[in-house]
């Protein structure tokens, strides 16, 4: 389909550990998608959580569609996510037991023409934990800068 769209939710890897990840269908309205398709949409603060079974997004923001006049949707409601029931249940169980949470990771568009969601099962970080990644970080790119000098 050559829509190269993807936006992507930097924030996650700073402030969680990615235990693992699963790929959604996204339930859009007409609007929605439309807006999607031009990239206006963010994944900052989004999660997912669970009503009666069924898993839901909540703080994505998509913006209106300027063309759509009163059809147009509200751009932070929560929008319901499409899995296989046995993914479900793992996830709620493992959300339960665990007290781990499902955070959203990146939209896309697929090869189909559909909006897909990677979320992901995570763990928050401690602050030592986070400063130990930034050391690596650090840690990698002087050994980057020192292979090119070579």
């Amino acid at each position: 389909m050559g829509n190269k769209i993807q936006i992507s939710n930097k924030q996650v890897f700073r402030e969680y550990e990615i235990l693992e990840r699963y790929t959604a269908g996204i339930v859009l309205t007409g609007t929605e998608i439309k807006s999607v398709r031009q990239g206006k949409a963010s994944l900052s603060d989004s999660w997912c959580f669970f009503v009666n079974g069924e898993l839901f997004v909540k703080g994505m923001q998509i913006a209106e569609y300027d063309p759509g006049t009163y059809y147009n949707h509200d751009p932070r409601r929560d929008r319901k996510l499409l899995l296989n029931r046995s993914e479900l249940h793992k996830l709620d169980r493992k959300v339960r037991e665990r007290g781990l949470t499902i955070v959203a990771i990146l939209l896309f568009i697929s090869e189909e023409g559909k909006a897909k969601l990677d979320i992901g099962l995570a763990r928050g970080k401690a602050i030592h934990d986070k400063r130990e990644d930034l050391k690596k970080k650090d840690v990698n790119r002087e050994i980057s800068r020192y292979m090119k000098r070579s």
